[in-house]
């Protein structure tokens, strides 16, 4: 659902990311893959990894970037954990069916007594989990985290020999990184906030077949011909672009804003040769972009939550924002108007 009023202030965001950043060079050797290829079909220069590269142990959890995230998003915004009322978590990935990770997190963080949710998303999730977190604070709640993350130690295997892999999989090892983003929601402005002016989330896949495909299945049904992680490269090339143009326009139009409103463009962060590709059709050049995936790789639920967590950092008052997501999944059209507020607005 889309609509003027605002009811959704960000009042802190962070960020976590694990281990020291992987390069091309690294990856490349790792996997047989040459740094040219890398650049020519993917664009990313760095990811971080959850899992050691040599070994493939894994180094750190979901529940462990979320919270320190979460950690982050709280001391920006000048809230403590006593002050949230509820927490929503965004993820594809989860550490485990049950628990959720969402209520690990909430653990961590020493919050209990409150609602955890954990949404199954994918690159839209931040956009979801924002939109239920609008509705809790419209329904009378004061603050409350949202967090999104991804790890990938299930989907890549560090030990598996590259040669086996077919071209449409090996890409998967150098598009995708893990991470975690989080924000402190409120009703009301607090400390250096940012205004949610708009809200986009909605489903636009009837009848289409999915871009992107995330298996899962548990060791009572091993089927060696079902790939863990699919990717439509040609469907998601063909469709994105448009569909992030079509977002763009609505979210003007929710919003009441020209484009010579806007100071900001965060695009959607699929690869770095895509977000060039959809920024270039978008016919923007005046706007700032803010991304982060040529640094971070594709991490999923975290990414428009770094995005934020980037803008807010450059953000000054009264100067806007147009988020755009898109999730290929089963196509879901996403994406947020954003007004950083004066100091006299966050004081009343």
């Amino acid at each position: 659902m889309t609509d003027t009023p605002t009811t959704l202030f960000l009042a802190g965001t962070g960020t976590a990311l694990p281990g020291p950043p992987v390069d091309n060079t690294s990856l490349g050797k790792l996997f047989g893959i040459s740094e040219e290829w890398i650049d020519l079909f993917v664009g990313t220069r760095t990811r971080h990894f959850c899992w050691d590269l040599g070994t493939g142990t894994l180094t750190h959890s979901l529940a462990d970037l979320c919270a320190e995230a979460a950690g982050r998003a709280l001391d920006t915004s000048g809230l403590a954990p006593a002050d949230m009322d509820f927490l929503v978590l965004t993820t594809a990935t989860p550490d485990t069916l049950l628990p959720t990770t969402a209520t690990v997190v909430a653990d961590r963080l020493g919050l209990s007594h409150l609602p955890v949710y954990q949404l199954q998303a994918g690159c839209s999730g931040a956009v979801q989990a924002l939109d239920v977190a609008r509705a809790l604070l419209a329904a009378g709640h004061r603050a409350g985290l949202v967090v999104g993350g991804d790890v990938t130690d299930r989907f890549l295997d560090a030990q598996r020999d590259p040669v086996s892999l077919p071209t449409e999989e090996l890409v998967n090892y150098v598009l995708f990184g893990d991470g975690a983003g989080a924000a402190v929601v409120t009703a009301e402005p607090a400390g250096d906030a940012v205004a949610v002016r708009g809200l986009l989330h909605r489903f636009t896949g009837r009848g289409r077949a999915p871009g992107q495909i995330v298996d899962w299945q548990g060791t009572a049904r091993q089927d060696h011909t079902r790939r863990m992680l699919f990717e439509d490269y040609k469907a998601i090339e063909e469709n994105v672009p448009l569909m992030a143009a079509e977002i763009f326009r609505e979210l003007l139009g929710t919003a009441g804003w020209t484009r010579e409103d806007v100071d900001y463009l965060l695009p959607p962060q699929l690869s770095a040769r895509m977000t060039a590709r959809i920024t270039e059709h978008l016919g923007v050049p005046e706007l700032t972009e803010i991304s982060c995936v040529a640094e971070t790789g594709n991490t999923g639920n975290a990414l428009p939550l770094i995005q934020l967590d980037r803008l807010a950092a450059a953000m000054d008052e009264g100067e806007r924002a147009l988020a755009v997501v898109v999730e290929s999944s089963k196509w879901i059209r996403a994406g947020l108007a954003l007004e950083r507020l004066a100091e006299t607005d966050t004081a009343r």
